[in-house]
């Protein structure tokens, strides 16, 4: 396959990266058409490596924030930049050198195949690159890449953090840019709206490289932040996918399996605390209704999840680019 047959951006959000930037640039093939770096208004020289870069490349395009808006908010502005330069398929590319430019192919071939509208990389495929990567990094995005699963609706996706991807420009023109998350949370934020569009995502094994990078995330915050974002687009996807959009049997289990489990866990914990005060056992009756309950809850809601679990994407929105090509010589 020709890749520069095609119009292919990457797009590069630029802070505290001098060190690396210049070697992330030169190491970008030559069949990237447009690299748009954008300066998220970097306390170091990242701008001005750009600048200089740009100077012997003409490929490159730098953006400057004069305000710092997060890894999402420089994303926005790079997609932006992208389709304002008439890009077919836009990558994210980190500027630390942790994402290898030679594993580029495997995403962009997908996208010019038809068979996804979003591809993205899978770190947990090579166990080799696996046991390279920190414990505590290994740790955290195991458990986070779960719960975005759920948060976003793309079950098939087992690395849904990782920020090495590229997404097709028509699906990226549908996108509520101003919607997606300026910060860390910029992945999830951005596959939960790819959801609600029903855009096909993919992922392929690409492993991470990692060096003595030191990353701007902080552990801490995003303790805090990560849970109460989660859990306000988990509650999101479903109001908008199964009551807004649309009215299926995943809605009628919801509204039936959830007051099931609360009614029998409230019941049966106040009618516990009730007759154990008095030291009195409980009726047979009282005991057996939330009992029931909940587990009658439980499996309406185990049904739902299969539902959830089954309704992922699996029919890409765009067409084959080498077909749209074919088409318009003719």
């Amino acid at each position: 396959m020709n890749f520069a047959e095609f119009d292919i951006a990457a797009v590069i959000p630029a802070y505290k990266v001098e060190r690396d930037l210049k070697a992330v640039l030169r190491g970008l093939p030559p069949y990237i058409k447009h690299i748009v770096v954008v300066d998220d208004a970097s306390p170091d020289s990242s701008g001005e490596v750009a600048a200089e870069a740009a100077k012997e490349d003409g490929r490159i395009v730098l953006v400057r924030h004069s305000k710092n808006q997060g890894v999402g908010g420089a994303m926005v502005s790079g997609f932006r930049k992208a389709l304002e330069l008439g890009a077919q398929i836009a990558i994210k590319l980190d500027g630390d050198g942790q994402m290898d430019p030679k594993h580029i192919p495997a995403l962009v071939a997908p996208l010019i195949q038809g068979k996804a509208d979003y591809v993205k990389g899978n770190r947990f495929r090579d166990f080799q690159a696996l046991r390279k990567m920190p414990f505590v990094r290994r740790v955290g995005n195991l458990g986070l890449s779960f719960l975005a699963k759920a948060a976003t609706g793309y079950w098939n996706i087992f690395d849904p953090t990782n920020g090495f991807f590229a997404i097709r420009a028509e699906i990226l023109r549908q996108l509520p840019l101003e919607q997606i998350d300026r910060g860390y949370f910029f992945e999830t934020s951005m596959l939960a709206n790819l959801y609600l569009l029903g855009a096909l995502a993919m992922d392929v094994p690409i492993p991470a490289r990692y060096g003595n990078e030191t990353s701007s995330l902080s552990i801490r915050r995003a303790l805090f932040e990560f849970p109460f974002k989660l859990l306000y687009t988990f509650f999101r996807r479903i109001l908008l996918r199964y009551y807004i959009y649309d009215f299926s049997m995943m809605s009628l289990y919801l509204m039936a399996g959830i007051p099931l489990l609360l009614f029998g866990g409230v019941f049966g914990a106040v009618k516990w605390i009730q007759y154990a005060s008095v030291n009195v056992p409980a009726p047979t009756g009282t005991v057996m209704l939330p009992t029931l309950s909940v587990i009658l809850g439980i499996q309406i809601l185990l049904s739902a999840i299969e539902i959830d679990m089954n309704s992922v994407p699996r029919k890409p929105l765009t067409e084959a680019l080498e077909n749209k090509k074919s088409n318009g010589r003719a």
